[in-house]
């Protein structure tokens, strides 16, 4: 799948583990990196869905048309499907799971 990011500051995050490290702690920074990674190589949200430890679903109310992928037990990385294949993904954002 194809990456967009919905700022600058997340792709340079992504870019830079230090800047990821430095924005969500060393732990967190290395999972937005690597999740990124994941959905890079995937073929389709189906086959992220289908990963056990992303926990990748749909997001629902004000956040319908997101999904989210689990970084950890409170944080997650929220991002949209771009076209209609589902081949291209945007970073929308990391966010703390109870904090929107």
């Amino acid at each position: 799948m194809e990456v967009q990011f919905r700022t600058s500051k997340l792709r340079k995050q992504y870019e830079d583990h230090q800047k990821a490290e430095r924005a969500y702690g060393i732990s967190i920074g290395r999972r937005y990196i690597a999740r990124i990674n994941i959905i890079k190589l995937a073929h389709d949200i189906d086959e992220l869905r289908r990963m056990p430890g992303l926990r990748c679903h749909a997001l629902e109310g004000k956040r319908q048309g997101q999904h989210a992928l689990n970084l950890d037990g409170f944080y997650r990385l929220i991002f949209t499907l771009v076209d209609e294949r589902c081949e291209i993904v945007c970073i929308e954002e990391v966010s703390k799971h109870y904090d929107d």
